[in-house]
């Protein structure tokens, strides 16, 4: 299918400083992601949309190709999705190929996700080849954060329903919550026509706010609670790395 995958990874982070290339289990963060992707078999092409010096450094050593992120994309606010979304669509706009058309898979992932399921990326593709959707996104399952047990609070202290009258929707058991899931960041696949159309102003998509771009037909890939693992704290680093150094193997095929 020869996808083009593009990897979002800015030197700026107000969560947790230097993300992208904080070492996790032995090797940048970023790296992590380069290892997944250039052993998809769905993904043709590698671009690393970055302003990082250490980022662009390792995605040559990688042979991805590398965009240098221009300052205005590059902010603490091009972390909303239509800002992220213009970051893609710049790396593109200033990657000129003949092979780019309007049905091309574009694969969108961030360099601070050390763990994601090893077919994640291919799957995505998958669908939106198979069911000419607009986008695919990965969702995780939600476990005990469901929305049925969130819960609100006042000025006394008192325990109070988050939504309707009657607190957890009277719901006490895990098992018996309907199912309801999350956007896990670990991988967004959109057909290119989408992605550019939506830059429209005048485009009617555009009602939809920030996530016009991944335009009307929406579809999503699932994941389990635990599967995707991105770094926005040093709590989020410490998982990632004793998770990835405990696994047996370490899902890593490409040599550092």
């Amino acid at each position: 299918m020869n996808a083009l995958a593009v990897i979002l990874a800015r030197a700026g982070s107000k969560g947790l400083a230097g993300k992208n290339t904080r070492e996790i289990a032995g090797q940048p963060c970023i790296q992590w992601t380069l290892n997944h992707v250039l052993t998809s078999w769905t993904v043709g092409r590698v671009i690393v949309s970055t302003d990082c010096p250490y980022a662009i450094a390792i995605a040559q050593a990688f042979g991805a190709r590398v965009h240098h992120r221009p300052p205005m994309l590059a902010t603490d606010t091009a972390g909303v999705q239509e800002s992220l979304a213009s970051a893609v669509r710049h790396a593109i706009e200033t990657t000129p190929s003949t092979t780019w058309h309007e049905d091309l898979p574009v694969v969108m992932l961030y360099g601070n996700v050390p763990i994601r399921p090893v077919d994640l990326t291919d799957r995505a593709v998958e669908m939106l080849a198979r069911t000419g959707c607009d986008s695919v996104i990965s969702v995780a399952r939600v476990g005990k954060h469901h929305p049925w047990w969130t819960l609100r609070t006042n000025e006394n202290h008192e325990v109070l329903p988050f939504d309707g009258d009657v607190l957890y929707h009277g719901i006490y058991r895990r098992q018996e919550l309907p199912d309801a899931y999350i956007p896990d960041g670990g991988v967004t696949a959109i057909r290119l026509g989408t992605l550019l159309d939506a830059s429209n102003p005048a485009h009617p998509d555009r009602r939809l706010g920030p996530h016009a771009f991944l335009g009307t037909d929406r579809r999503c890939v699932i994941t389990d609670e635990g599967d995707v693992i991105d770094i926005d704290t040093s709590v989020d680093a410490m998982v990632a790395e004793a998770v990835l150094l405990n696994a047996r193997p370490i899902d890593n095929p490409v040599a550092a």
